[in-house]
């Protein structure tokens, strides 16, 4: 009988416990991550100014509106005036230009330049000249209240050369849609 505690059967011997302490440390399950901190962005309420249209489509009236914005970038300033817009006038002297329900336009900004994304269904409204026209400017009238230089509207994503019979190859610009 050979010896019991060779060189061989000792090394041998570590070499398993080794492999099976490893084996042990592969087969146990990850620790979970720490989930991360949900962070809630500040909001800060901002005065814009939006623009609606009396009940005879004739004149556009002003409200004064307070929006909650979460960065106070020209672009996230534009979009909730743009979403309130869209919500219609809170006195009800005033008008909303588009129907209950409608999707506010995207506003891209660059520069002094504003760029208006009208959803697809602003072509189907059927509004007329005059409507279409006080879409457009209650729009215009609205972003260039307080910056920029002209607005160019596009039609769900794609440049149009018309909206219904208002001719959008050009920006609106503030005098464009001034008074009369």
């Amino acid at each position: 009988m050979r010896r019991l505690f060779s060189l061989f059967n000792v090394i041998s011997v570590v070499l398993l416990a080794a492999a099976l302490l490893a084996y042990q440390a592969v087969q146990k399950p990850p620790t979970a991550p720490e989930a991360p901190r949900l962070q809630l962005a500040e909001r800060t309420a901002m005065k814009v100014q939006v623009y609606f249209t009396d009940p005879q489509v004739r004149a556009m009236k002003a409200e004064t509106r307070t929006v909650q914005v979460t960065q106070s970038n020209p672009r996230a300033v534009a979009q909730a005036a743009l979403n309130v817009w869209a919500t219609g006038p809170s006195n009800s002297a005033n008008l909303a230009v588009v129907p209950a329900g409608t999707a506010a336009p995207k506003v891209y900004l660059r520069g002094p330049h504003y760029y208006v994304d009208l959803p697809a269904a602003y072509a189907g409204l059927r509004y007329g000249p005059s409507g279409e026209r006080m879409l457009l400017c209650t729009l215009t009238r609205t972003l260039l209240a307080t910056r920029g230089d002209d607005v160019t509207f596009i039609l769900n994503g794609q440049p149009v050369d018309t909206l219904g019979q208002i001719d959008l190859r050009n920006p609106f610009t503030r005098q464009d849609c001034a008074d009369e």
